[in-house]
């Protein structure tokens, strides 16, 4: 099975839309194997963006996702990676698809609630650098059945 990384982002924690949020994953049939309600360092949120070091709004993001908690977890599924991003929606939620968390919970692109994988590799390597192994947990749920031939 597929593992994606996701973040709830300090906007979402504090406008109270936690249990929305990862409903939404639930109700796809994903299996949560990892979460974390957690301050983010400095280092760790560097490291999270360090694909974006060198553009201007760097240091922004990094402030922002250290400025309040965040919810970091690990979902497992059947091509959950492509599948999260379209339950996500597009960067910008004044852009994004009326059914996704971003066009019907997002305002502004700055405040846009949630950070998804964007490819497995990337998956991959988030979940490597936000989680340890024994972190997550290997489990069936016993709905599987019904959702995966």
């Amino acid at each position: 099975m597929e593992r994606t990384f996701i973040a709830i982002k300090p906007d979402g924690v504090q406008r109270g839309l936690i249990s929305e949020i990862i409903g939404r994953f639930e109700k796809k049939g994903f299996t949560l194997v990892g979460m974390k309600f957690m301050m983010v360092s400095r280092q760790l949120a560097e490291q999270h963006y360090a694909v974006h070091k060198e553009r201007p709004f760097f240091a922004g993001l990094v402030d922002f996702i250290i400025s309040a908690p965040v919810v970091a977890m690990v979902w497992e599924g059947d091509g959950v990676v492509a599948s999260a991003r379209k339950i996500i929606g597009a960067t910008n939620p004044l852009t994004s698809e009326p059914g996704t968390i971003r066009g019907d919970l997002g305002v502004s692109i700055g405040r846009n609630l949630i950070h998804g994988s964007d490819a497995v590799e990337t998956a991959q390597q988030e979940v490597a650098l936000w989680f340890k192994p024994e972190e997550l947990s290997d489990w069936k749920p016993t709905v599987n059945p019904w959702l995966y031939e």
